[in-house]
C-alpha cells in the first residue's frame, strides 16, 4: 500500500503550506500521480480524507504503516473523497423513490448474489442503527453523520467503514491495498453493503466521489456467483454519457478486476467497430458503453444482452442531458427484468427522478452530502471577473503567466471553433484542444500528453466538464461561461479534487447576466468574494431584455436558443426534456452545456422504438404526490424571472 519516501523525481513532495491543516498533519504530493494526501509525523498515518482536528492523534484503519514517511500509490481512476460538493440541480426531492413500477416478475435473478444484512460481508445488523459500522469504532448513525450519508429504504445495511469488514474475496483486497486506499469512499462503504444484498440502488452523489469503485467491485462479486459463460454475453452491463469516461472505467475494471479473471471490454462512438466486435466475440464479463454506440451493435445482431443481471448507469443526469433517454430505454428492453439495477447520478432533477421509477424496483436511495442545494468546493478559490469580450484573451495571457510552469491548467470554451482558435493562438504555453469533432485518437493522445504533463494546458468544451480524472489540476478557467449554474460548479470541480485545493477563474460578460443571481448563491456558499458588478447586474433583475453589446459573433449564448455553428446549426437550446433531434453544439449557446456528439452517440427520437416501449402513465411518477412546496417554488421563481 505504501512505500518509503525516496529523492527520486518520482517520490512525494510536501504540497504548498495549508495553515487550515490542523497540527501536526502536513500535505504531500506523489510525484508519480499527483495525489495530495496527508500525513501525520506523531502516528506516522496517512490518508487522502482530508483531517480535521478529531484526526490529531488518529489510529490506522487498515495496515499499520511501518516505514518512516508513507506514500499512498493511488490508481489513475480512483478518487479520494473530498468534503467539498461540486452536485445538485435546480430540483431536487430528498424523499424516497416511488416503489411503483410496471416491472413484472421477481426483482432479482436467481443467480444473484444473496447475502443477508447480518451475513459475515460486514456483520452488521439493518435494524441495529445504534450498531457499530463494520470495523470501526463509530456506530453506523454516527458515520452517516461525519460523512454526510443519509438512505432512504427498508432495512438498509449500515456502511462498511474499513475494508476488512466487508468480506471481500483476498484477490480484491489484495489490489485495493495495492492501489493505496486506507479506507472505503463514503459512496463506497454505503453502497457495497447494499449492492451484495443483490437491491437496486439510486446512489446521489458529487463526481470524484469513488462511485466508480463502488459499483465495479460488488459486480465484480456478482460475476463470480453467476459463473456465466462469457461466451454468451456479459453479465456486468455500465452505461456511460461519454467516451472519456467509458474508457476511465475499463481502466478500473481491469486495474481491479484482473486478479479474479475479469475480461471487460469498452464500446464507444468515434472509433471502429471491427475490434470492439472482435473483444465482444472472444466473450466478456463486463461491456461499458456509450448509448449510441451499443445500439448500434445491438441492432447489428452482435452482442446479446440476455444474460445481463447487473446494470449501471453511471452519471444518469448527464445522459439524460445529452438526449440519451431514447437509446437508454431501448437497450434497457434487452436486458431481462430479472436484473439488479445501480443508477449514479450527481443531481436529482425531476427527469431523473423519472427514469429511476421506471427502471428500478424498490431501490434504497443514498445521498452523499445535501442534495437540496447546489454547492460549489469550497476548497476551490473562485474568481469572477467581469470583462467584455474584447479584452478576455488579453486577461487570460495575464492568468497564464501568474502560474507556476508546468501547472496544469483547463480552459473551458462554448464552441469548438474558439476551442481551436485558442489552442492555436496559446500554442507557446503548450496547449491543446479536445472537442467531440475530434477524432477518438486524437482525444486519447491529447489526454495522456494532459495527463503526463506534456501538454499543460488543456483547452475543451463541456465535453469535459465531467468524467474526467486527471490527478493535479491547478487551475479551471471558464473563458465563455455556461448555460447555468450547474455546469460552471461542474467545471470548476476538475480542480480541488481528492482534497487538494485550487483556482478558478471565470470571465463573465453582460450576455450571461441572467446567470448572476444564481452565481452570486454559489459564490456566498462557499464564502467567495462578489464582485460588485455582479451584484449589479443581479439588481437589474438578470439582464433580461437588455441588448446584447457583448453577444459573441457567431450566436446567442444563452440557452434558449441555438444559432448557426461550425458543425451545423444550433437548434432548440431549452432546458426542457433533453430530447432534441439535433444535439450540434451551439456557437456560444450550447443547449445544456453539452457539445454535439458523434453520430454514434446522438440521443435522436427517431432511434426510438415507441411501439416496443411498456405503457406507462407519462405522469405517474410525480402524479402520487403532485409538486413539492421546493419544485413549485423553483417553478414560481422561474416563471418571475423570465428564465427559460
Amino acid at each position: 500500500m505504501a512505500s518509503t519516501v525516496t529523492a527520486s523525481s518520482t517520490g512525494p513532495r510536501y504540497a504548498p503550506p495549508d495553515p487550515t491543516l490542523p497540527k501536526p498533519w502536513k500535505g504531500l504530493v506523489d510525484g508519480k500521480t499527483g495525489y495530495l494526501y496527508f500525513w501525520n509525523p506523531v502516528t506516522n498515518v496517512t490518508q487522502y480524507e482530508r483531517p480535521t482536528s478529531a484526526d490529531s492523534v488518529p489510529k490506522p484503519s487498515f495496515t499499520p504503516i511501518s516505514s518512516s514517511v508513507q506514500v499512498q500509490q493511488s490508481s489513475e481512476g480512483h478518487h479520494g473523497y473530498s468534503p467539498g460538493k461540486e452536485n445538485d440541480q435546480g430540483e431536487r426531492d430528498n424523499g424516497a423513490i416511488s416503489n411503483q413500477n410496471a416491472r413484472s416478475g421477481p426483482v432479482h435473478s436467481h443467480n444473484t448474489l444473496n447475502v443477508t444484512s447480518n451475513s459475515v460481508i460486514g456483520g452488521s445488523s439493518a435494524k441495529g442503527h445504534g450498531s457499530v459500522a463494520g470495523g470501526s469504532n463509530l456506530t453506523g448513525d454516527a458515520y452517516r453523520r461525519q460523512h454526510e450519508i443519509t438512505v432512504t429504504g427498508n432495512e438498509v445495511p449500515l456502511p462498511f467503514s474499513s475494508f476488512e469488514s466487508t468480506g471481500l474475496p483476498s484477490e480484491i483486497l489484495r489490489e485495493v491495498h495495492n492501489a493505496g486506499f486506507s479506507a472505503p469512499t463514503p459512496i463506497q462503504a454505503q453502497s457495497w453493503p447494499i449492492a451484495l444484498q443483490g437491491r437496486d440502488i439510486v446512489a446521489i452523489a458529487k463526481t470524484g466521489s469513488g462511485k466508480t469503485l463502488g459499483y465495479l467491485i460488488p459486480g465484480f462479486m456478482h460475476i463470480k456467483r453467476c459463473h456465466n459463460d462469457r461466451q454468451m454475453g456479459p453479465t456486468v452491463l455500465v452505461l456511460s454519457p461519454t467516451r472519456e469516461l467509458a474508457t476511465q472505467i475499463q481502466d478500473e475494471a481491469h486495474k481491479f478486476g484482473n486478479s479474479s479473471k475479469i475480461c471487460c471490454t469498452c464500446l464507444y462512438g468515434g472509433a471502429p467497430k471491427g475490434p470492439q466486435l472482435r473483444e465482444v466475440e472472444k466473450g466478456v464479463d463486463i461491456v461499458v458503453a456509450t448509448p449510441g454506440r451499443l445500439n448500434d451493435i445491438l441492432e447489428m445482431r452482435k452482442i446479446s444482452l440476455q444474460q445481463v443481471s447487473y446494470l449501471v448507469l453511471d452519471e444518469a443526469d448527464r445522459m439524460l442531458d445529452m438526449g440519451f433517454e431514447p437509446q437508454i430505454r431501448k437497450i434497457v428492453k434487452e436486458v431481462p427484468t430479472r436484473r439488479q439495477t445501480l443508477m449514479y447520478t450527481a443531481t436529482w432533477p425531476k427527469e431523473v427522478r423519472k427514469i429511476a421509477s421506471d427502471l428500478l424496483i424498490n431501490p434504497v436511495q443514498v445521498n452523499i452530502g445535501n442534495i437540496d442545494e447546489l454547492v460549489a468546493n469550497k476548497s476551490i478559490t473562485q474568481n469572477v471577473e467581469v470583462l467584455s469580450p474584447m479584452v478576455k484573451h488579453k486577461r487570460l495571457e495575464q492568468i497564464l503567466r501568474s502560474q507556476e510552469p508546468g501547472s496544469k491548467i483547463i480552459i473551458f470554451c462554448s464552441t469548438k471553433k474558439m476551442c481551436d482558435q485558442l489552442a492555436r493562438n496559446l500554442s507557446r504555453y503548450g496547449a491543446a484542444a479536445i472537442h467531440g469533432d475530434k477524432s477518438q485518437a486524437d482525444r486519447d493522445y491529447v489526454l495522456s500528453q494532459f495527463r503526463s504533463g506534456r501538454t499543460p494546458v488543456l483547452v475543451a468544451t463541456d465535453v469535459a466538464a465531467r468524467g474526467l480524472d486527471v490527478k493535479d489540476i491547478r487551475v479551471v478557467i471558464n473563458y465563455d461561461f455556461p448555460t447555468g449554474v450547474e455546469d460552471y460548479v461542474h467545471r470548476i470541480g476538475r480542480t480541488g479534487r481528492a482534497g487538494a485545493t485550487g483556482l478558478a477563474f471565470t470571465f463573465f460578460g453582460d450576455q450571461d447576466s441572467k446567470y448572476a443571481s444564481d452565481l452570486i448563491k454559489i459564490l456566498e456558499g462557499a464564502n467567495q468574494r462578489v464582485p460588485a458588478e455582479l451584484h449589479e447586474m443581479a439588481s437589474r433583475g438578470g439582464g433580461m431584455g437588455r441588448p446584447r453589446r457583448w453577444a459573441p459573433s457567431s450566436g446567442g449564448h444563452d440557452g434558449g436558443r441555438g444559432g448557426r455553428t461550425d458543425s451545423g446549426y444550433g437548434g432548440s437550446g431549452g432546458r426542457g426534456n433533453s430530447t432534441s433531434s439535433s444535439w450540434h453544439e451551439r456557437s456560444g449557446g450550447l443547449g445544456y452545456g453539452h457539445e454535439s456528439v458523434d453520430r454514434n452517440d446522438r440521443g435522436f427520437h427517431d432511434s426510438y422504438d415507441k411501439g416496443r416501449s411498456r405503457s406507462r402513465s407519462p405522469d405517474r411518477f410525480n402524479s402520487a404526490s403532485g409538486l413539492s412546496f421546493h419544485e413549485m417554488m423553483m417553478k414560481r421563481n422561474r416563471s418571475s424571472t423570465g428564465d427559460h
